[in-house]
This record gives C-alpha cells, structure tokens and sequence, in this order.
C-alpha cells in the first residue's frame, strides 16, 4: 500500500485515529542507562509476531530513549505495556529511497522546498519494496508525504511493514 495510490494526494480512507495519510507509530521506550536494557525490550518481542523494523537510541547520563517502529503496532503496544516498559508514542512519515546516487539529498531537498524541517530520521532495517527506506519525525507529516510523493517517492505506511 503506498500513499496516494489511485487516490490523488491522500488515501481514500479514514484510520481509525482519524487520519487520512499513512504514518509509522513510533513508540519511545524510556529505559535506565544501564547495561541489559536494550536486550531486555528486544527479548520481550521474542515469541510473538512483532519485529523490530526501525530503532535508534538517544542516551544521556541517566537514561536512554529507545525509539522503535514496530511490523505490528497493536501487538506492540499491548507488550511493551505488559512488561511495565514507560513509553510514548508519535507518528512519523517513512519513505523510501530511490536507486542511485543523491536519493537522500534528493529527499532533504523535497522537504526544505516545502519548508518542512526534519527533527530527526533514522533507517528502517526493513526494505518494504526492497528498497532502502527511512523513518522521518518532521513538522507536518501530511504535508511532507504529499510534498515527497509529488517528487516521486514512495510513503511507506505500518501495512508495508507487517507482509
């Protein structure tokens, strides 16, 4: 499923959340810095559906936010909350990256002609289409996937992740 497809600019269905445009469900894990954390919340995933398919870590003296993207969301969430794991959740835009040189820069250049910032991004360790994607926090995800799609990139939406 990509953004757009048939539809024009925006999918012809409303989510749940009330959204009309695909988006990735972040979940931000706060963990102690300390040694184990991390292997603790990939073990708590192990048995189920659910895979890691984006993470990053920011780490500070006395914590670390383990931000992840997740193939099956629901299923996520009802575990990191079973193993009492502190989290919060956001939205970000995926995409998926071109063949060739410049696909990146290609990609920044899109967003900074619809003046649209980008606070952070990280790989996506799954290749939906079997292409490299990333996972985009901006400042306005509905603007930035028409923004990038107009260009030609393909949005990457939680469906994508889950085949």
């Amino acid at each position: 499923m990509s953004f757009g497809e048939g539809a024009g600019s925006e999918v012809d269905f409303e989510t749940m959340q009330g959204r009309n445009w695909p988006s990735l469900t972040q979940f931000s894990v706060f963990l102690e810095n300390r040694v184990g954390q991390l292997l603790e919340v990939i073990r708590a995933f192990n048995g189920s559906k659910v895979k890691i398919v984006g993470l990053t870590i920011s780490d500070s003296a006395d914590c670390s936010i383990l931000r992840l993207v997740l193939s099956h969301p629901e299923q996520g969430r009802e575990i990191l909350a079973l193993h009492k794991l502190a989290f919060a959740e956001n939205e970000l835009l995926g995409a998926e990256l071109p063949t060739g040189p410049g696909s990146l820069a290609d990609l920044c250049a899109a967003l900074l002609q619809a003046e649209i910032n980008i606070h952070y991004a990280y790989p996506l360790i799954i290749h939906p289409h079997g292409r490299c994607a990333v996972a985009l926090h901006v400042d306005n995800i509905e603007q930035a996937g028409t923004a990038l799609h107009a260009m030609g990139f393909e949005i990457v939406c939680e469906a994508d992740l889950s085949a």
